[in-house]
């Protein structure tokens, strides 16, 4: 593996981690195998600490390509629960209100779900990594301070309801969608068009552009990748540049 070139790493992202917790571990056996302290490694594409799936690691030269990596088209499955709200329309916050259910039925959600596929605008969430004059809004949300932001213009290509359960009132759905969709706003105007309110109560992100969750690999996977797999050394770069000039 030539981690200074540039190697992708397609991994499986834990429930409770961060993307930078994750970039971290990778970039510290790495940083190790190497002998080295100084490597540019990156991701394509946040995950909140509350979802799982796929999340793409670039290192060294391959850095240059996670905007265009970032741009892929993404897959998700989400689940919603349905008739309860919390600040940041997940778990990450507790349910701050509730809301009547009884009238919602397969058939509604099947007449509200196609308003939220194509072009759309989305209001991106106060508990997001979206900046307001240079500060995150998720970190003056949690300060109580009130975040106003913009709505987006984003694409959703499809979204498919793949369970309902209606004594517990959770929705399932996966969902196909461009860059910049916040899942969480779209379970937040889903639930508002239902007449209702909702949050997300787990998130899975199965594909971006052509990688999808089956060729990732598990945080200790892809440890243990590193650690086993022959490396080209930073001595063998500078060897290479010498013999060229």
């Amino acid at each position: 593996m030539d981690f200074i070139t540039g190697e992708t790493l397609c991994i499986d992202k834990p429930y409770g981690w961060t993307s930078f917790d994750a970039v971290k571990r990778l970039r510290g056996v790495i940083l190790h195998r190497l002998h080295t302290r100084k490597l540019k490694v990156g991701h394509a594409g946040t995950l909140d600490p509350l979802a799982t799936g796929v999340m793409i690691i670039v290192t060294g030269r391959s850095t240059k390509l996670i905007e265009q990596l970032q741009a892929g088209v993404k897959e998700y499955v989400a689940t919603l629960k349905l008739g309860a709200t919390t600040p940041s329309f997940d778990l990450e916050t507790e349910i701050d209100s509730t809301w009547p259910v009884d009238h919602i039925t397969r058939e509604l959600i099947d007449s509200v779900i196609p308003q939220f596929t194509g072009t759309i605008q989305q209001t991106p969430p106060a508990f997001s990594a979206c900046k307001i004059d240079g500060a995150r809004a998720y970190k003056m949300a949690r300060k109580g301070h009130e975040v106003n932001l913009k709505p987006k213009t984003l694409v959703i290509d499809s979204i498919e309801v793949m369970d309902f359960d209606p004594d517990n009132m959770l929705l399932t759905l996966r969902i196909v969608c461009s860059k910049g969709t916040y899942i969480r706003a779209l379970a937040r105007d889903i639930g508002q068009a239902l007449g209702s309110g909702a949050h997300l109560t787990a998130l899975r992100r199965t594909r971006v552009g052509d990688i999808s969750i089956d060729r990732c690999l598990t945080i200790d996977q892809a440890v243990e990748l590193i650690r086993n797999s022959p490396v080209v050394m930073p001595e063998d770069h500078l060897s290479q540049s010498s013999q060229q000039s």
